[in-house]
């Protein structure tokens, strides 16, 4: 007579595989990151000069994307820009509809997608579980939301590519910086006290 051994535990792949898979937790998890971005979206500091204004929605995609994976991260930033789209209040300063995407803060929220999915992506090879890996990651992050924003902004808005910097790329450079940092302690925070508590 055998006996069954039992599989070892699957160690979580992103942050969220903690809470295990299903179509229904996975669907929450969605909907929780596109609600979590549309609330960070209304801490909004204009910007003298710019039509974009300082906000926290950056700081919630690297967040969601890196602790749900590629996958979800993306759907998560495809449905906050599809309920904004759709008239909810979901964009900063409580806008909504899809002239905002259409206008000159559009490349932006357009560039939460590839930055989520490849964020996600690299949180999948562990690069956010360690501060010193997770902070340029989180920068890098950023960063190819600029790369989306700036031209569109750039386009949209009838600027020179020097003026578009300076109105959509020069003065976030700091608090892109800031959330960078905040994320890159928060994620290792919570996956030193997940560690913790499976063993």
């Amino acid at each position: 007579m055998t006996t069954a051994v039992p599989l070892p535990a699957q160690r979580p792949i992103v942050l969220a595989d903690v809470l295990g898979r299903s179509r229904t937790r996975d669907a929450v998890l969605v909907l929780t990151a596109a609600l979590f971005t549309a609330a960070l979206a209304q801490i909004a500091i204009p910007v003298p000069g710019s039509p974009v204004p300082i906000t926290g929605q950056t700081l919630a995609v690297v967040l969601t994307a890196a602790a749900l994976g590629p996958h979800r991260g993306l759907a998560g930033q495809g449905l906050y820009l599809l309920l904004g789209a759709v008239g909810l209040p979901f964009y900063s300063e409580a806008s909504g509809g899809f002239e905002v995407i259409a206008g000159a803060t559009g490349g932006y929220l357009i560039g939460f997608l590839p930055a989520a999915y490849l964020i996600g992506l690299a949180a999948r090879h562990q690069l956010d579980r360690a501060p010193w890996k997770a902070l340029p990651l989180f920068i890098a992050g950023q960063a190819i939301i600029f790369a989306v924003g700036v031209p569109w902004l750039a386009v949209t808005a009838d600027l020179s590519a020097s003026a578009a910097l300076d109105a959509g790329f020069y003065p976030f450079v700091l608090g892109g910086l800031i959330k960078a940092a905040v994320a890159g302690v928060v994620l290792p925070g919570l996956w030193k006290l997940t560690d913790r508590t499976s063993h």
